[in-house]
């Protein structure tokens, strides 16, 4: 599909937000490492049975590689949006299931829960560059006659 000038904005602005929040989690000490982990566990249990400093550094490292992927021109549009939903859509998970994070009606986010409610805006653009679909351009006129005719002598 080619990286359009849409997708580049999208991706540019995305991919800077997600390298910068991966750089940020290196240096995680235990106690927000553990933090992380127990929000995550909201939402998928199993992580639970990593230690908290591992994974932290693998939160870390996961948004760094996704940033990456996203600015990286080279990289499809479609495999940078594939992992970008798929991330977001776990943090999107994580915030719905988190106590605490929203409202009794389970959407609209409390004051607690806006900085992970933003995650949604992730899974959104990560859709969009997902869902996109390749322009064909319109035949020109001469084309589309000499194909007519081509067609009537057939």
């Amino acid at each position: 599909m080619g990286f359009t000038p849409s997708h580049a904005i999208l991706r540019l602005v995305t991919g800077a937000y997600m390298i910068n929040s991966g750089v940020s989690k290196l240096s995680l000490d235990e106690e927000k490492a553990e933090a992380l982990q127990n929000m995550a566990a909201n939402a998928i249990p199993q992580v639970k049975q990593i230690p908290a400093a591992t994974f932290g550094k693998a939160v870390a490292a996961s948004e760094i590689a996704l940033g990456s992927a996203l600015v990286l021109p080279f990289v499809p549009t479609k495999l940078a949006a594939l992992g970008l939903t798929a991330f977001a859509s776990g943090l999107v998970v994580t915030y719905a299931r988190t106590p605490g994070l929203t409202h009794a009606d389970g959407i609209r986010p409390t004051p607690a829960g806006v900085a992970m409610a933003k995650d949604s805006w992730l899974a959104a653009i990560g859709l969009a560059l997902l869902l996109d679909r390749k322009r064909r351009k319109a035949p020109k006129p001469a084309v589309e006659a000499a194909k007519a005719k081509k067609a009537g002598k057939a």
